[in-house]
């Protein structure tokens, strides 16, 4: 599985940090992680909470990532940020609890993480801890086990409800502020990293045309 890393810049001097716990949860599991910073809090292009939100649904729309890990101070408006959009469907993650328990009920591809609140000393054990919960035990499995079927039933009501209420994401990304979304898409490494890898030529296309404008 390909996680894509995310940071906005209220918390972009721990992406070091958050990069390194969470390689060492997944990596041993067989996934990659790619890292789209920022990667300090004095990087040129500066990542709102919003724009965490576009990179992330241009990320997994377009097939470049099947997972996003981002965050914020909170975790609540990279979450409201991300479910925003068509594709997505974000968690708050504050734990392994949270963590395990949305991994296996609602079977998400994304997480926003409160990187600001609660931290202190061993941020980066409960970081990796938490990841480890995340990605180690697959995902969409039911909990408890007595709701399996309930719960997986549910998802898929979900998914459908989701599936009508949103535009198509190539469409909807070309109806937002260009600024904005060019703002998302000018990290550092975005570029190399995004197109190798995007598997939609819709979103490409779409991507594309914004950073030509």
């Amino acid at each position: 599985m390909n996680i894509a890393l995310i940071n906005e810049n209220s918390q972009a001097d721990k992406n070091s940090m958050i990069e390194t716990a969470l390689k060492r949860a997944v990596e041993p599991l067989g996934h990659t992680v790619h890292n789209y910073g920022m990667y300090t809090a004095d990087d040129e292009a500066q990542l709102t909470y919003v724009q965490n939100g576009i990179l992330a649904a241009v990320l997994l729309n377009g097939g470049a990532a099947e997972y996003v890990v981002t965050g914020c101070g909170t975790g609540e408006g990279a979450m409201l940020a991300l479910n925003s959009f068509p594709g997505v469907l974000c968690g708050h993650v504050a734990d392994p609890l949270d963590a395990y328990t949305f991994a296996q009920v609602n079977d998400g591809n994304a997480v926003a993480l409160p990187f600001a609140l609660k931290n202190g000393w061993g941020q980066e054990l409960n970081l990796e801890y938490t990841f480890s919960k995340l990605f180690g035990e697959g995902s969409g499995n039911g909990y408890p086990r007595d709701r399996v079927v309930p719960e997986q039933r549910n998802k898929k009501i979900l998914d459908q409800v989701r599936r009508n209420n949103f535009k198509p994401f190539p469409e909807l990304l070309l109806g937002l502020d260009e600024d904005l979304v060019k703002g998302a898409l000018a990290g550092e490494h975005f570029q190399e990293l995004f197109f190798p890898a995007v598997r939609d030529d819709a979103v490409a296309d779409a991507v594309r045309k914004i950073l030509a404008a």
